[in-house]
């Protein structure tokens, strides 16, 4: 139900926004705007997202079945299984759901937005497996909808390569101020969800799991930062990321093999999923893509931004945040539209500003949480999502505040 109120919502403020923008500012131009944007939001939820998707989707679900039957999927299960036990008490350690997640967090890990959506997908179809009510939300499924949702990236290899674009000085100054603001949108993401789902975090298993991947980001942090420059830092991301991926596929053919699978029609019969898996998702994000972009083109978040200035203006607090925080109000809404907000702010106030680079670290903060239910929980049929986006939006907004801290730290 609270997705069906959210959207409803979007419609109705954004048409008392624009009716006011009509009647009070003599705004003529503003139901065009936000007409002409719902045409355009249907078509790029249809020709530049669901469409494209399948092919890749195609390719991941093909690896993925090869990995299956090479054994490779249970191999991860087993592995990260006493940890996933406790955060995901209704999963059996020896469930394939377990390594799928796995490859799904390993991808965002990584920054392979393309890798990590088919794998989340699959992830979430075998989670549905376990679920008794098949049109609501389970717990595990909102778990790991909320660690996904918060974004918990290594190296923004995106947003440091549009930064390059755009002349940075040093495209990768905001690196480590993006990991810290991603990492505690993920921790205080899964605090969140284990109160609601009264899970007991305290335990060895999940604070050893914790302590090692805190121990391995800041240890990273700290060698990247002290034994390479920024240039090298770039290249070893785009080798690494890239190299492991690769690698991952080529393990998944030699297990198969080492098992005497036929390879090809083990990926032939994992790839006949992908079209299905995007024609489901296509009503889900045209209906979602078109209520983001009527409450962007009736200028809603506009009205916002100027009502938070006004406000830290009134309690003394010095408001030069306030100019980037359209892309943080729209990064849980569009992926997309939050990167135009990003490159707007960089273009607009510069890209080596205080804006511009709060800009980018609000856009690798955190994921994109209404597009993410829209397309994971519409992929399995979905419509009761209880809690998830709200615990989301918790996530999002831990990150966007942690933002804000590293940046007048980093920057200001």
């Amino acid at each position: 139900m609270a997705l069906n109120y959210i959207w409803i919502g979007f419609f109705l403020i954004s048409f008392i926004a624009a009716l006011g923008q009509w009647i009070f500012l003599g705004d003529v131009e503003v139901f065009k705007r936000i007409i002409d944007g719902t045409f355009d939001s249907a078509k790029i939820g249809v020709m530049e997202i669901a469409l494209p998707l399948a092919g890749v989707m195609t390719l991941w679900l093909g690896i993925m079945n090869i990995g299956e039957k090479a054994g490779a999927i249970n191999l991860l299960a087993k592995i990260i299984g006493p940890f996933f036990a406790r955060i995901f008490p209704g999963v059996p350690q020896s469930h394939p759901a377990n390594g799928h997640m796995v490859m799904n967090f390993s991808a965002n890990l990584l920054g392979l937005d393309n890798a990590a959506t088919p794998f989340g997908l699959k992830a979430m179809e075998s989670l549905q497996t376990l679920n008794p009510k098949k049109d609501e939300a389970s717990d595990a499924q909102i778990m790991f909808l909320v660690l996904h949702t918060s974004g918990l990236t290594l190296i923004p290899l995106a947003i440091m390569a549009q930064r390059a674009v755009l002349g940075a000085k040093d495209p990768s100054d905001i690196f480590i101020p993006c990991l810290i603001a991603t990492y505690v949108a993920t921790v205080v993401g899964l605090i969140a969800v284990a109160i609601c789902q009264r899970i007991n975090l305290f335990n060895r298993v999940v604070m050893s799991w914790l302590g090692g991947i805190s121990a391995f980001i800041i240890g990273m942090v700290w060698y990247l930062s002290q034994h390479m420059s920024r240039a090298e830092i770039e290249i070893f991301s785009k080798v690494s990321s890239n190299l492991l991926l690769f690698s991952i596929i080529v393990a998944f053919i030699l297990g198969a093999m080492r098992k005497k699978v036929n390879v090809y029609e083990a990926f032939i019969e994992g790839a006949k999923g992908g079209m299905q898996t995007s024609l489901t998702i296509i009503p889900y994000l045209v209906g979602m893509l078109v209520a983001i972009g009527v409450l962007r083109n009736s200028g809603v978040l506009g009205f916002v931004v100027a009502g938070f200035n006004w406000f830290f203006t009134q309690i003394g607090v010095n408001t030069d945040f306030t100019s980037a925080l359209p892309t943080a109000l729209m990064k849980p809404l569009s992926g997309s539209g939050s990167r135009a907000m990003m490159v707007d702010a960089m273009k607009t106030y510069g890209v080596d500003s205080f804006v511009g680079r709060l800009a980018c670290i609000f856009q690798g903060s955190a994921d994109t949480t209404f597009y993410i239910v829209a397309l994971y929980f519409g992929s399995v049929g979905i419509r009761k999502t209880r809690y998830a986006i709200s615990v989301g939006l918790i996530a999002d907004f831990a990150g966007v505040i942690a933002a804000i801290f590293v940046a007048y730290l980093f920057f200001h």
